[in-house]
């Protein structure tokens, strides 16, 4: 009867193996343990999350730091990604040599004249001047700046703030992960304004370029 119960296990253990697909596939075996991986992931996530929000409601002191440290400065994505990666792992489970390549011109911004403007700076460049992304990084606002008009803000690795205005035709969207070199769209017409800010201050050009 042993034998024939070991004979029965043996046979149901691969008809589960062909039904899930998992009997000698290694991919499969790896896509099911991503699933199980993520789906941690994101129930750590949701906890860190509620946990939060039960906080805030029973102290107003954390409400307090909260709204004056959080939502009234501006948010590291950069800090918040390394974070996540160095406990809880990337979410893709891919690596980033892997992933779709975008036009890259690897060449530095190109300009015939530089000028103070605001809080950044003016440069004269061609008309339609095609501006390429100075570092990598995540796009972290997309729209209209007073005094900038069309404006993309990357937030780079290096945690500082890249503000690019006056642009047409932009080749990126709201919180697009983007890489050095690639392009980011062109100008309006031939000015091109740039803005640089870490920690709430604004850095000179020389500073961050060089």
């Amino acid at each position: 009867m042993d034998q024939i119960d070991a004979v029965k296990e043996r046979l149901k253990s691969k008809r589960i193996k062909l039904i899930t697909g998992t009997q000698n596939n290694p991919k499969s075996e790896l896509k099911i343990k991503y699933i199980n991986n993520l789906i941690s992931r994101v129930l750590i996530s949701v906890i860190i999350f509620l946990s939060l929000m039960i906080t805030m409601n029973l102290s107003d002191e954390v409400k307090v730091f909260v709204n004056e440290k959080i939502l009234k400065e501006n948010i590291s994505f950069t800090k918040i990604s390394n974070m996540y990666n160095k406990y809880f792992g990337k979410v893709l489970p891919i690596n980033e040599t892997g992933l779709e390549s975008k036009a890259v011109f690897n060449e530095k911004i190109k300009y015939d004249n530089l000028t103070n403007y605001k809080d950044g700076y003016e440069l004269e460049v061609t008309d339609n001047y095609v501006v390429p992304i100075i570092r990598s990084g995540i796009v972290v606002f997309a729209g209209i700046k007073d005094d900038y008009g069309n404006t993309i803000i990357v937030q780079g690795n290096d945690e500082i703030d890249y503000w690019y205005g006056n642009l047409d035709n932009v080749n990126v969207k709201l919180y697009d992960v983007v890489n050095a070199g690639e392009m980011l769209g062109n100008t309006k017409s031939n000015k091109l304004y740039l803005l640089f800010q870490k920690n709430n201050e604004y850095l000179s050009y020389d500073e961050v370029m060089e």
